[in-house]
């Protein structure tokens, strides 16, 4: 997917209306309007239609067996979403399911992105769920398995992005989140980088959003931002 603009900007709110200003104020300056669970499960398939002009990157994390993975894909398809994420970890049985009910939508489908490890999570997390190695050995293991299986790009930190890129060439998409400007504060994201250091280490895009949407002047913050990157 080439794009002129590598920021995705993530409107993380249950509020249509707010959702609809932010859309609008970062327009300009934003390659992609990213959509999670919290706006999807609020507002549904009419609040995605509602945020009109901007090209959406949907950021569902399907997780399931392959059949319903397959179903809940077949079921967004006429969002016409660009973007549609699912976790790595569910296997790769799924990872293809997923692939393969996407292609109904023909050169309208979206890219399939695998979430390999979440940005909250540092090492001593992953010990606490059973996971002893390092996050880069089990973003580099899910990666192999997301690709081998069909997906089109990756989500990972920007710690991994470097890795991924040696790993994989320019084959795959990175999309990368967890990133914060500099002296903005990390909130609840354990592995960052600041937006310029995520695409020089090989980042096709990077994924912002509080920096952003909770900035008193939105738009600004988030054409400090593209700027960087340019």
């Amino acid at each position: 997917m080439p794009q002129t603009n590598r920021l995705i900007v993530a409107l993380d709110t249950v509020d249509l209306d707010r959702a609809r200003s932010w859309a609008n104020a970062v327009a300009s300056c934003s390659g992609l309007i990213k959509l999670g669970l919290e706006f999807f499960l609020a507002n549904g398939a009419s609040g995605v239609r509602a945020i009109a002009g901007a090209p959406v990157f949907l950021d569902l994390k399907l997780h399931d067996i392959p059949n319903t993975v397959a179903g809940a894909v077949r079921a967004v398809l006429p969002l016409r979403p660009r973007m549609l994420t699912l976790h790595a970890s569910g296997g790769a049985a799924m990872i293809r399911a997923a692939c393969q009910a996407a292609v109904a939508a023909g050169t309208d489908r979206p890219l399939i992105l695998a979430v390999t490890v979440l940005t909250s999570l540092d090492q001593a997390a992953l010990a606490t769920i059973g996971m002893a190695s390092p996050p880069s050995e089990q973003v580099l293991r899910l990666g192999r398995l997301a690709v081998e299986a069909g997906a089109d790009g990756l989500v990972c930190s920007p710690l991994e992005v470097a890795m991924l890129r040696q790993a994989f060439g320019s084959a795959i998409q990175l999309v990368v989140p967890g990133i914060r400007p500099p002296g903005a504060a990390a909130d609840d994201q354990a592995r960052t980088m600041t937006p310029a250091d995520a695409v020089a280490a090989g980042a096709d895009w990077i994924v912002v959003g509080r920096p952003i949407t909770a900035s008193d002047d939105p738009a600004a913050a988030a054409a400090a931002i593209a700027a960087s990157i340019r």
